[in-house]
């Protein structure tokens, strides 16, 4: 398109009193040769936006550059349609942050409209992927209560639903239990296993099909367009879905590591899923036939151990809660003892807590040094009282049952590790692999692994803070105990709200718009594939499973698994992947549009480069509590600091930048950063980085990197200070002038 680029200076907010707006507009029209520049007291009131959409329409401007507020306001209020659109940050990050009417303030504004300019210049409008035979029906993995309250949820929504479930029953975990923990009011009675009743809802939903006694043979596709072959009963089915839910829940931990407890050693040792069968056969006995009068629940039986479950289960109390009434409705003379930690009784939950207590049963909050068996199989246990520090010694019970804790479906199987297909990809300064089993749950035919990467503990979660219920594969969720640990309640939540996300993922790629994080975004990685080299590593370091090989190791790309942010763009050494509306040339020409003085006007330059998910929002925050930072930053947002490019370093090294910041989101276990690993990555490969700095004959000090989240905006000026006290102290950049 022959672009004709509208300049818009806003003047409110005190951005009037604070700059020079003739300067700015000279910048514009006499630099920038830009052909329509105006200015507006109120530029995102209904008379700023008439006149921006006036000039659109009638004057032809199909470019339109705004200088105002942050991007990260006000964006639904500039939208226009089939209009190349950017935004100057003047207020947050200049006036809000810096001295007004002050030099070094004017030309920092100057700096930012130039790199604006520079920016639109190299914007190409995006053109939506548009896919082959796309559908909008949602996939089910896991029929047990979540699974089933998705695949309703999806129906009720209006969308088609396939639910898949290996046993040849629905209900899952439910199926097993005498009684469920209670609903609704008053909460201090178990209920009847209402499970049934959901079973019926969804045979009968005439959108929602189910294969039970099924697996899943092979996902393969994107969203949209994923290809889910189901094996049944000796056939084998495809079925054509948009995205997926993972629903497979969670097993017991294995209690035969639970030895310590005795469990496996005495007879009369058993695991909560062995009270719930015992239970539903009507009077409760032990094992060995003997009639139950006196009992102890141990909680905590391998959970937040370091030796076995590090964390919390969720159900484990209010499970044994529930148990425990089942003892006393028997036989409210017996004697209940539970052993536990800290009881964790969430919401209404602490009814049944009371109601528990309020009959007669005993809790004693200490650690279990030992059980041990008299000559009639009944148990001693011994256990250290937890606020006194003395020891406990029971009377001999004659059962205990432990509650062991969940372990998710994806934390079973073989270890499967990543291709590493050359030497390059062993290398131990390259990203860790991720770390994959094969657990038969899902099996993608993707070139990263046939399952989920999962979270430490082995739940299948991507960025469990900001996004909720998204796995690290496009297009797929989890939902329930296969994502965290949680109760029922919880459960049917989840399911509710990885639907919504699914349904969204099904709409957006059919529109051929991002899902997450950067929703909405329609641009999508171009290949220039003459100049590939087959050195994998934007397969290797997507995080996302985006990219596929052929079988001469050339880059497949799934646009619809792509969530835009531009890590593989960093990794490739050759340059060959662009955006419509990001790429390598277009922020080398940003860091060649600012303005650096000579060394004699003793006014260095520290370029940021800051994540647009954490490091950039501080920055912002720091502006909107009006903490005033160095004067001679210039920041550049990158969608991930993982899309870095080294040549980018060099560039702003070779321009006479005297140093360069990075600012990326947190990384490590809980994964902080908004695209798993594009901070992590960054820093690789800012390790690499003294090499480039040694050609050009620069100390490497000159290159710092960070971690910041929202919440440090208040370190940010101490943080830049002691930046430029550095740069100080190792001299202006010896390329100035040049």
């Amino acid at each position: 398109m022959v672009k004709k680029t509208g300049v818009y200076i806003c003047t409110g907010c005190s951005l009037g009193e604070s700059l020079e707006i003739e300067s700015l507009s000279k910048v514009a029209t006499k630099e920038g040769k830009v052909p329509v520049c105006k200015t507006h007291p109120f530029l995102c009131g209904s008379e700023g936006v008439e006149l921006i959409k006036s000039d659109i329409e009638n004057e032809g401007v199909n470019t339109v550059l705004i200088a105002a507020c942050s991007p990260r306001v006000n964006y639904d209020v500039f939208e226009f349609d089939s209009v190349i659109m950017e935004r100057v940050n003047l207020r947050e990050q200049v006036i809000w942050s810096q001295t007004a009417n002050d030099e070094d303030t004017q030309m920092m504004a100057e700096d930012y409209l130039r790199m604006g300019l520079a920016k639109v210049k190299h914007i190409e409008l995006p053109e939506p992927y548009q896919g082959v035979n796309m559908v909008k029906t949602l996939l089910v993995v896991g029929g047990g209560l979540t699974g089933m309250t998705s695949a309703l949820e999806a129906a009720k929504a209006g969308y088609k639903a396939v639910l898949v479930e290996k046993s040849p029953a629905l209900g899952g975990w439910m199926n097993g239990l005498f009684k469920q923990v209670p609903r609704k009011a008053p909460y201090t009675a178990p209920e009847e296993v209402d499970v049934a009743e959901l079973i019926k809802e969804v045979e009968a939903n005439p959108d929602v099909t189910v294969y039970t006694g099924a697996e899943i043979l092979e996902i393969a596709g994107s969203p949209g367009m994923f290809d889910a072959s189901i094996s049944q009963n000796g056939a084998t089915i495809t079925e054509r879905v948009g995205s997926v839910v993972l629903a497979t829940g969670a097993v017991p931990y294995d209690p035969t590591k639970l030895d310590y407890l005795g469990y496996g050693k005495y007879e009369n040792v058993i695991t909560g899923l062995q009270m719930e069968e015992i239970a539903s056969k009507g009077k409760i006995v032990r094992p060995d036939g003997k009639e139950v009068q006196t009992i102890a629940f141990i909680q905590c039986a391998g959970s937040r151990d370091p030796e076995h479950l590090p964390y919390c289960s969720a159900t484990c109390c209010v499970e044994s809660l529930k148990q425990a009434s089942y003892i006393k409705e028997q036989n409210p003379e017996a004697n209940v003892f539970v052993f536990y930690k800290d009881m964790r009784t969430p919401g209404q939950y602490e009814r049944l807590y009371q109601q528990v207590q309020k009959d007669g049963s005993i809790f004693v909050r200490g650690e279990i040094k030992g059980i041990t068996e008299d000559g009639e199989k009944n148990l001693l246990i011994e256990a250290t009282d937890i606020l006194s520090g003395a020891t406990i010694s029971t009377e001999a019970v004659d059962m205990v049952v432990l509650a062991n804790g969940m372990v998710p479906t994806t934390a079973l199987g073989e270890d499967f590790a990543a291709k590493a297909d050359t030497e390059e990809d062993k290398k131990d300064d390259g990203p860790k692999p991720e770390v994959i089993l094969k657990s038969n749950l899902l099996n993608l035919s993707y070139r990263q692994g046939p399952e989920m990467p999962t979270l430490k503990y082995g739940f299948a979660d991507s960025h469990f803070i900001c996004f909720p219920y998204e796995t690290r594969r496009t297009g797929i969720y989890a939902a329930g105990s296969v994502r965290a640990p949680m109760d029922e309640l919880s459960s049917i939540e989840d399911a509710t709200g990885a639907t919504l996300k699914a349904i969204q993922c099904m709409e957006s790629s059919a529109q051929g718009m991002a899902v997450h994080p950067r929703v909405g975004d329609m641009s999508f990685p171009d290949f220039a594939m003459s100049r590939c080299t087959q050195c994998k590593r934007c397969t290797v370091e997507c995080p996302f499973g985006a990219i596929n090989e052929d079988d001469k190791f050339n880059p497949l790309p799934n646009p619809t698994r792509c969530r835009r942010c531009g890590i593989c763009m960093g990794a490739c050494p050759e340059r060959i992947i662009t955006f419509k509306n990001y790429s390598v040339p277009m922020i080398g020409n940003l860091i060649k549009s600012i303005e650096v003085p000579d060394e004699d006007e003793e006014k260095p330059r520290i370029l940021i480069f800051a994540c647009e998910n954490d490091a950039y929002p501080a920055l912002d925050m720091a502006g909107i509590n009006r903490l005033k930072y160095n004067a001679w930053v210039r920041v550049i947002p990158l969608r991930c600091l993982g899309s870095l490019s080294l040549v980018w370093i060099a560039d702003s090294m070779s321009a006479g930048i005297d140093g360069i910041y990075l600012l990326g989101c947190k990384h490590g276990d809980d994964y902080q950063c908004h695209f798993i690993k594009g901070s992590e990555l960054a820093e690789i490969r800012l390790s690499k980085v003294s090499e480039t700095l040694d050609r050009l004959d620069l100390d490497s000090e000159r290159v710092r990197m960070d971690q910041i989240s929202i919440t440090d905006y208040d370190k940010i000026p101490a943080m830049l200070d002691d930046f430029a006290a550095k740069l100080e102290e190792l001299g202006p950049n010896p390329y100035k002038g040049f």
